[in-house]
């Protein structure tokens, strides 16, 4: 097979490839090594070299032609006017390639990394990775094991390097599991979501606004956030969280912005302030649709400015945050009505985020079950676990049409922690989790009476009211007329000699003209 032509471009080594002096031969040269290897031949050099050593590359040349007489190598003035500036470099570097003459298809091109500064080296890497010089990575070193110098090819597909690909891959991974917690998500759109925070978190300082209903974890998500920017290394300060719905009045200027001593009625000291407090870190601003417009325009100003005015202070401060804002509002309807700052607005709202409930995520409940479980196990310093039927039951309530979720993953909490409280010996049981579903149930809806009965409701006992309201919750949950029954009549069960608590229950709704069927209707 015949033997493709080799060509090299690279630079001049101006620290080691130079030497004249004999001993020169017992050093490691780069350039020079180029031409001590049997599996290398090289049939042109194109050598760039810098102003000044033009009689010291002539020197190098003449040395190549002893060890490789056949080699043609043609010097080229490299005269970028700045060698550690990019722009310079790049230009040059690119009207020089621009001159060559490379054919890809006949001829094998190569690109010495060795020499060079690393501006050039750079420079070089990026020509090579768009293509612009249509060759490969080549790169010398000195003896280590062998007796000799060595060569290696530097790839520039990584999809080749399988490991480092997984290394990549897995470093990734686990950052987006710090923004979920830990928690799996099986939601399409919030794994782009928490795909795409990720990336916004470790590769930008600006806002970032988290907008979504109570309890759908804001708060949380704000300092998954902060620890990815603290690892990122894109802050090295605290996180400072503040809910904005709990300030009023000077309080809220003092709270935020700090204050001087006698700066108003209970000033008695100095206060700093929790933007100061986030300096080179994170600051959280829970609610920031609550703040006053004053408030707001301090804020706008310690955005762009980095510096704000301390309440009844003379004198400027600085703080360099970062700003995560959490919101359940609709911002632009605030502008609207006058109780938001557009221009405010416009600053937190070039990366927004909208987070889900749980009601959207259903599929999401499970996972976020085992969580709990886990963090209150930790709390109560004893293993909490719930038997599978037990489960079963309860992810079939909370996945179904009557688990509204109006609190989110608050709700979910204290659910969890209610089970886990009663729970003898830790164990969630059947019976734990239908006391818990009779509790929730009513939270889908009001006045169930109303919406099964329609007008006939009016005309019950107000007594009779609230107990067909507790009995059609439970059917309402139940998946059918026996678990309903149940559930309802597990107390006096045990004392009964004859246990029918279908048939009990069919003759209780008798008496309201409705059968189990009708009791759908009970569901949010």
């Amino acid at each position: 097979m015949t033997r493709r032509p080799t060509h090299i471009l690279g630079f001049y080594g101006t620290q080691l490839d130079a030497g004249l002096r004999p001993d020169r031969w017992e050093r490691w040269r780069p350039t020079v090594s180029l031409f001590q290897h049997d599996d290398l031949q090289v049939d042109r050099l194109d050598l760039l070299v810098p102003p000044r050593w033009e009689k010291r590359a002539e020197g190098l040349i003449a040395d190549i032609h002893q060890l490789s007489p056949d080699t043609v190598v043609v010097a080229h003035p490299f005269l970028a006017p700045d060698p550690w500036d990019f722009e310079d470099v790049y230009a040059e570097l690119d009207d020089l390639v621009q001159r060559l003459d490379f054919r890809p298809d006949d001829v094998d091109h190569y690109v010495h990394l060795t020499t060079g500064t690393h501006v050039a080296q750079i420079c070089l890497f990026l020509l090579c990775e768009s293509r612009q010089i249509p060759g490969r990575l080549i790169q010398t070193g000195p003896a280590t094991r062998g007796p000799g110098p060595t060569w290696s090819i530097v790839d520039l597909e990584l999809s080749r390097y399988d490991r480092l690909a997984a290394r990549f891959k897995a470093r990734r991974e686990a950052a987006q599991g710090v923004l979920r917690s830990g928690i799996p998500t099986l939601n399409p759109g919030f794994a782009a979501l928490v795909e795409r925070l990720e990336r916004v978190a470790t590769a930008s300082r600006a806002p970032i606004l988290l907008q979504g209903p109570t309890g759908s974890g804001k708060t949380r998500l704000a300092r998954r956030i902060h620890d990815l920017k603290r690892s990122g290394r894109l802050a090295s300060g605290n996180l400072v969280e503040l809910n904005c719905a709990t300030l009023r009045g000077d309080q809220a200027m003092s709270a935020l912005f700090g204050h001087v001593r006698g700066a108003f009625t209970g000033a008695a000291a100095d206060r700093a302030g929790l933007l100061r407090a986030a300096d080179k870190g994170v600051l959280f601003l829970d609610e920031i649709g609550e703040l006053g417009l004053d408030e707001q325009a301090m804020l706008l100003r310690a955005l762009e400015d980095k510096r704000f005015l301390p309440v009844g202070a003379d004198k400027e401060v600085s703080s360099d945050f970062q700003l995560v804002a959490g919101t359940h509002r609709d911002l632009h309807a605030s502008v609207a009505e006058g109780r938001f700052r557009e221009d405010l607005l416009a600053r937190i709202d070039l990366w927004t985020f909208h987070l889900p409930g749980l009601a959207a995520r259903k599929e999401d409940v499970a996972p976020n079950l085992d969580w709990e479980l886990e963090r209150i196990s930790e709390e109560l310093g004893r293993r909490v676990r719930m038997n599978r039927e037990a489960r079963d039951r309860y992810l079939g309530w909370a996945t179904g049409p009557d688990a509204t979720w109006r609190g989110s993953f608050r709700d979910l909490h204290a659910s969890v922690v209610r089970m886990a409280t009663l729970a003898d010996g830790g164990r969630i049981d059947r019976a734990i989790v239908d006391d818990e579903l009779v509790r929730l149930t009513p939270h889908a809806g009001p006045d169930r009476a109303q919406r099964v009965l329609g007008a006939r409701a009016a005309s019950l006992d107000r007594f009779d009211r609230v107990q067909l309201d507790d009995v059609l919750a439970v059917c309402a949950a139940a998946r059918t007329l026996s678990e309903a029954g149940r559930t309802l009549f597990a107390a006096s069960r045990a004392e009964r000699t004859s246990v029918n608590d279908a048939d009990r229950l069919r003759k209780y709704l008798a008496r309201f003209d409705l059968s189990f069927d009708d009791t759908r209707a009970a569901r949010a």
